[in-house]
């Protein structure tokens, strides 16, 4: 780590001991939940937040739903507090009023959640906490008003200036190694051997961001290839027997596997930033680089070709490249935007789509999803920039000429 994240680590990590465990707010959750609320002293709310966490950490599913819906009921604004404080604002626009509406028009709940977020742990239990709010929200949609607090404060909590950016290699601690098998989220590892030949070999990379207040758990990680040419796909780069090649060689940099590892951070998007700091490092380290691109997969391909009546199976491979284009430059989702989330993520962060390949991918999964088609998007230093402007305000698609054709091609009447 660096040394800034060194130091972060010990103001976010403190010792379990500082703070021994106070015998004064004994029980229920919700009552220790106002005593936290109302504690001034430092030591005493650390002692309390720890109650907190340690109790939910007992509770069942049935009970986590009754916790998540005091903090919807009870935690919630104060509406008549917010109204009497926002007329005193408008009759008298001094810092006083205006900071006591900003303090009434906040959930007490982010208040809670804040307090709670002290001593040791605390913010992997609270990550952890909202991996359960997002799942019990599926059959409990009012909880979802309480996770718009969790979201408002990870974000702040996690946001670029506090991640760390770390090399993963096959000498990493063997915990770190066993998350990154666990959370590879693309292309599946099977085995330690599998995790060896993509962290081991001079044509391999692996980054990961962590965090200061969880320097054991990667948030994101990227693993990448050095290639001399755009690979086609995924086959030619996992390959067993590919040929290994200096990285002073290398003339390509392949991103072929992002794996997001924390649910409880759904929603805080680290992948734009990732990118950019994992460009910014090889290209310091390998100058010679010229292409970073990714060779990606398109996961609802099968799906919205299912839902508009088509059969991939039945398609020639020219054919299938054409509905693809067509799929990735054309079909938008409900916000109008583009349908295919990976298209989505590449595209929001500058990238371009190169081309797209059949055959790329013959897993069982790149077969079910896509019929094993895989795509390139390509990171373009000199208009990563433009692109993403582009697309974040007018959702212009930016791709190479070859797409656009394929795209306006006609496909000849479905076989029988």
């Amino acid at each position: 780590m660096t040394i800034l994240g060194d130091i972060l680590s010990t103001l976010f990590e403190r010792s379990a001991t500082e703070y021994p465990y106070s015998q004064k707010h004994d029980g229920s959750v919700e009552k220790l939940c106002h005593a936290l609320l109302t504690q001034q002293g430092e030591v005493l709310g650390v002692s309390i937040a720890g109650k907190i966490l340690a109790a939910y950490d007992q509770l069942n599913d049935i009970k986590k739903v009754k916790f998540f819906q005091f903090l919807l009921i009870k935690m919630d604004i104060d509406i008549d507090g917010v109204q009497n404080a926002l007329t005193l604002y408008q009759n008298n626009r001094s810092t006083k009023y205006l900071t006591n509406y900003l303090k009434v028009s906040e959930t007490k709940r982010r208040e809670l959640l804040r307090r709670l977020n002290q001593g040791v742990s605390s913010t992997s239990r609270l990550v952890s906490m909202r991996k359960d709010l997002i799942r019990l929200a599926v059959e409990n949609p009012e909880l979802k008003r309480v996770d718009l607090d969790f979201q408002q404060l990870f974000r702040s909590w996690f946001n670029n200036g506090f991640l760390v950016l770390r090399p993963i290699s096959w000498a990493s601690p063997a915990g770190i190694l066993e998350k990154i098998i666990a959370y590879e989220a693309v292309h599946a590892i099977d085995s330690w051997e599998e995790l060896r030949r993509r962290l081991e070999p001079a044509d391999r990379r692996c980054f990961a961001f962590f965090h200061p207040a969880m320097p054991d758990e990667p948030l994101i990680f990227v693993e990448v290839a050095l290639m001399e040419n755009i690979p086609v796909s995924i086959q030619t780069v996992l390959a067993e027997s590919r040929d290994i090649i200096s990285a002073q060689k290398a003339k390509t940099a392949v991103f072929y596997s992002i794996s997001n590892c924390q649910k409880g951070l759904s929603g805080v998007s680290f992948g734009n930033a990732l990118i950019k700091n994992v460009v910014a490092q090889l290209s310091h380290e390998i100058p010679n680089l010229k292409t970073f691109v990714t060779i990606s997969p398109i996961p609802k391909l099968a799906f919205w070709a299912k839902e508009n009546g088509h059969d991939l199976s039945e398609f020639s491979n020219y054919e299938l490249l054409k509905i693809t284009a067509k799929y990735l430059l054309e079909e938008k989702d409900k916000n109008n935007i583009v349908f295919d989330p990976v298209a989505k993520f590449h595209l929001n962060n500058g990238a371009y789509i190169h081309a797209i390949h059949t055959n790329a991918d013959n897993s069982p999964r790149g077969l079910k999803q896509s019929f094993g088609t895989m795509v390139n998007y390509v990171y373009d230093l000199r208009s990563v920039s433009q692109n993403h402007e582009q697309f974040a305000i007018n959702g212009q698609i930016v791709s190479s000429k070859a797409v656009k054709v394929l795209a306006k091609s006609k496909r000849k009447k479905e076989r029988t």
